[in-house]
């Protein structure tokens, strides 16, 4: 049999499921898990308290379906899909997400910060693989940020923010401009091969030294230069 509290939070959540939780009262939620008034505040503290005990259990079941995405080889295509499961985990529980990322008094859920370490080892993974342009903590912060920003916009202002083309726009451009973009580096890796295989055959010297083939690539052209005096 469930006790009280149980039963306190099931009722929460249950009313979560068709509306916000400043439009929820205590009576309500009294009402639907079969409880008193008092019950509340002896369990909780005060209503906040139950919200923040609720938005716990929903970073809990958040937690549960990242630990669900396969880990592939690529790590940053692992990203990716982290990226796209919080938008569908946003979609499909709006109002319960609402409470989890914008919590209204002092009282925040503690396990945003296991979200935090969740995100920083996938970094981490695209660190050691060559493939992170930053600490992975900035990292992850520039993430985070981004992917609640696109959840929040689409959940609040739907017809202006909620197109399917808006959030891999987003996502692309955050974790490109924090991993680099492979075949990008690949572009480059291969200019440079070219570059100075161009400057030995042309001048029969031994390969340039990184900082010295840079300083040629960046030199200004004779067209672009300033004309004499």
């Amino acid at each position: 049999m469930s006790t009280a509290r149980e039963r306190i939070l099931e009722a929460t959540e249950e009313l979560l499921a068709t509306k916000d939780a400043p439009a929820i009262s205590t009576r309500a939620i009294c009402d639907r898990a079969k409880v008193g008034m008092p019950e509340i505040y002896r369990q909780f503290g005060d209503k906040q308290g139950l919200l923040t005990a609720v938005a716990d259990i929903g970073f809990e079941r958040f937690l549960a379906d990242k630990r669900q995405n396969p880990l592939t080889d690529d790590p940053v295509a692992d990203l990716r899909t982290a990226w796209n499961s919080h938008v569908a985990f946003a979609l499909r529980n709006p109002h319960l997400y609402r409470l989890m990322f914008t919590p209204t008094s002092d009282a925040k859920p503690k396990a945003v910060k296991e979200a935090q370490a969740l995100l920083l080892k996938a970094l981490e993974r695209c660190r050691d693989a060559g493939r992170l342009r930053m600490a992975p903590e900035l990292a992850g912060q520039a993430i985070l940020s981004a992917n609640v920003g696109v959840c929040m916009m689409a959940l609040s202002y739907p017809d202006l923010f909620g197109g399917s083309g808006i959030s891999p726009a987003v996502r692309d451009a955050v974790i490109d401009k924090v991993t680099g973009d492979e075949r990008e580096d690949d572009r480059i890796g291969t200019a440079t091969v070219l570059a100075q295989a161009l400057v030995g055959t042309l001048t029969g010297a031994a390969p340039l030294s990184a900082p010295d083939l840079d300083r040629l690539m960046s030199a200004p052209s004779r067209r672009d230069a300033a004309p004499e005096a």
